[in-house]
């Protein structure tokens, strides 16, 4: 609700014309790689940023000895864009594999094939993007909120790199999904919506994402 009021502040124009972004993934934002998003909740990471959440009820951390850890992919496929190099696509994906195979190696030995006993990891980058920042407060003043919707309107306001992660842990034994999570993170600003997206840019959202998993606390 302080989201949608702090929308409603500014009138119904500017919502209409900037919008204010979302802290987490909307359904429109799902790729389809998680089999099922109806049981996703909002929660908070362990440094306390907003993301959707399932973990089974029987799952228990203590019944695991290990994980095989599959590659990062891009789902679906990824294509460079004028904004997003090809070579920008393959660092980022490159760059988050080797970080979140170090944030899941902390939690379970990793192992070169499932078999029972052991949890299987699954992660995709579903969007590289940047949209525009939410509406500052001096911006709803009257006439400066008609410069900056137009600003929008045009594509030279200043925007947040955004990326959006999914993924899941399976029982490898009963193929069975004990955890599944859809993130979305900022990395930084860009000056408008035609400047190139960089892996500089997206290191920040990340890190940030890695780095709770990493000190996600096990259910056992």
């Amino acid at each position: 609700m302080p989201m949608l009021r702090h929308c409603l502040t500014g009138g119904l124009i500017i919502a209409a014309l900037a919008g204010c972004s979302s802290k987490v993934a909307e359904t429109q934002q799902y790729s389809g790689f998680l089999r099922d998003y109806s049981r996703l909740q909002a929660t908070n990471s362990p440094s306390g940023h907003p993301t959707l959440r399932w973990i089974s009820p029987d799952y228990h951390s203590a019944d695991y000895q290990g994980i095989y850890y599959t590659p990062v992919v891009y789902y679906p496929a990824a294509k460079p864009t004028a904004r997003v190099s090809q070579s920008t696509l393959e660092n980022l994906k490159n760059y988050v594999d080797s970080r979140m195979k170090a944030a899941v190696a902390r939690h379970k030995p990793l192992v070169g094939s499932p078999w029972p006993g052991t949890l299987i990891m699954k992660t995709a980058i579903t969007t590289v993007s940047a949209e525009n920042q939410d509406m500052k407060f001096y911006e709803v003043v009257p006439v400066a909120a008609v410069v900056a919707s137009t600003m929008a309107a045009s594509g030279h306001r200043t925007q947040n790199s955004v990326l959006y992660l999914e993924a899941q842990l399976i029982d490898a034994k009963t193929g069975n999904v004990m955890v599944e999570a859809v993130r979305k993170a900022y990395g930084k600003t860009v000056p408008n919506n035609s400047a190139p997206i960089t892996l500089e840019d997206l290191k920040q959202g990340a890190d940030e994402m890695i780095n709770d998993v990493a000190a996600f606390p096990p259910k056992s």
